[in-house]
């Protein structure tokens, strides 16, 4: 920890090995900790909050309703195509650096969309907000596994960070109903302002990393192959979802993307300093760590939106009472963020993978036979605190398993695939069930959210089993640099 915190005597050094070991914070670690934990929570929220809003800023601002889309594809797009890129940026030319852009970007865009009167500054704001997002993610989530040790520490860290993230993508739901209603949906930018001057102003005082010695290139042909492969890959899915799997803006898209990624890979093969090291992604517990993410984010932020739909479609809710309904989800995935670590701590993380999955398919198997009664309601609140705290649980394993064994000076490349895995499975999941339940079983929308759910819960499983075979965690803490 002498590389984080700032040269302690020899006796509290020795102290905070001990308390690393055990699993508690130091004083300047809390401090660290809130600030980063609170920047990422913001950037969760911003995922969800103005999903309920859209109508009213479609009307306020004049955006055409084919238009309102892009008020979250616009995120969506910048903030998982650029987080592979910028968890690089961040390897090489520091963490806290791109950390404080990232949250002055935020900043001024979050002031930029609060204020628009037009539907193009808002797009443009909503932009800035996602890059801002693919800057912040990957450089926060590698000063966590910088600043401790592979352990119980580390897994504390990111068992809060996977909780207060889970967290605020539901959060974001309710909180945008109350601010459209409430005040204004212009809050929704507004909030983050407040957010954004606080972490600035403390951040700088707080965030340590370590020294960074030779910095090697930036591998330019890379990182724009594959940020172009992200783009393409995102705006597919997402397209998807308005359009249908059929549309040429659906597979054109999704076909390029497969193309840039063969490109990609080609380009990563000959030059001398790759932006993703090859053998770093031969490395099972990182590439199926990653799989594992994108479906345990995939499946659960997508019975988000399939449950949404039942309890207000189906049994009527408004939609602000329906988003208080899945606060209780919420309160199951801040709950599954701290006993995430214990239960690391005394399996591994492939075991809270596993079982985290397991269990979550279990919760959602029941909601695949919901009716139309109201009656389901005390079934549903239950059945998905359930599935949230084991969904945590599963989220925090591949969060620590896609990060054991990675050098100091590779930690941002590796968050960064855990960031992309997470944000891609968010893309990626709903506008699948969407097309499942919407085009699959013809006739009422009750029949499709069932056979969508079931489905759900199939993929839960599945991936359970791919993982208990496949994923094999590195021997040793410590693994030469890929």
């Amino acid at each position: 920890m002498s590389e984080i915190v700032t040269s302690p005597p020899p006796v509290p050094a020795a102290a905070s090995k001990v308390s690393m070991a055990a699993g508690e914070f130091t004083t300047a670690q809390k401090v660290a900790m809130a600030v980063l934990l609170m920047a990422n929570f913001t950037l969760a929220v911003d995922f969800s909050i103005l999903n309920v809003a859209l109508p009213r800023i479609g009307t306020e601002l004049g955006f055409a309703t084919s238009g309102l889309q892009w008020i979250v594809t616009s995120f969506a797009l910048c903030a998982a195509g650029f987080t592979l890129f910028f968890g690089r940026v961040a390897d090489l030319f520091g963490r806290k650096r791109l950390f404080m852009i990232g949250i002055v970007l935020l900043g001024l865009s979050s002031l930029a969309g609060g204020l628009a009167t037009a539907p193009l500054p808002l797009i443009i704001a909503r932009v800035g907000q996602g890059i801002a997002t693919a800057m912040v993610t990957p450089a926060a989530l590698s000063l966590m596994t910088t600043m401790f040790p592979e352990g119980p520490a580390r897994s504390r860290a990111l068992g809060l960070n996977g909780a207060l993230m889970a967290a605020g993508f539901t959060t974001g739901a309710v909180l945008g109903g109350l601010l459209t209603g409430a005040v204004s949906w212009r809050w929704a930018f507004f909030i983050n302002v407040i957010i954004a001057v606080a972490v600035a102003v403390v951040a700088p005082f707080v965030l340590r990393e370590p020294a960074v010695g030779t910095r090697p290139k930036l591998d330019v042909p890379g990182a724009v192959t594959i940020t172009l492969m992200l783009v393409a890959l995102v705006f597919g899915i997402d397209n998807a979802g308005h359009a249908g799997w059929t549309h040429p803006g659906t597979w054109g898209p999704i076909l390029a993307a497969l193309i840039l990624f063969a490109v990609f890979l080609k380009i990563e093969g000959r030059v001398a300093e790759p932006l993703v090291t090859p053998s770093l992604l031969k490395r099972r517990n990182i590439g199926w760590g990653n799989t594992a993410g994108l479906l345990a984010f995939g499946t659960f932020t997508s019975l988000v939106f399939l449950l949404t739909l039942y309890l207000q479609e189906i049994l009527g809710y408004s939609a602000i009472t329906a988003g208080l309904i899945l606060g209780v989800l919420g309160v199951g995935t801040v709950l599954g963020g701290l006993i995430a670590p214990k239960v690391i701590g005394r399996t591994s993380a492939k075991t809270a993978i596993v079982s985290g999955l397991i269990v979550q398919a279990v919760a959602t198997l029941p909601l695949a036979f919901a009716g139309d009664s109201r009656a389901w309601l005390i079934p549903v609140l239950i059945l998905t605190f359930l599935g949230g705290v084991a969904n945590l649980i599963a989220i925090v394993g591949y969060t620590v398993a896609s990060t054991a064994g990675v050098p100091s000076d590779k930690q941002g490349l590796a968050t960064g695939l855990v960031t992309m895995s997470q944000q891609v499975g968010i893309a990626l999941g709903t506008p699948v069930m969407s097309a499942l339940a919407t085009g699959v079983v013809a006739t009422t929308l009750l029949p499709g959210l069932q056979f969508a759910i079931g489905i759900n819960a199939a993929l839960a499983l599945g991936t359970a089993i791919l993982i208990s075979l496949f994923l094999h965690l590195p021997k040793t803490r410590a693994m030469a640099d890929a």
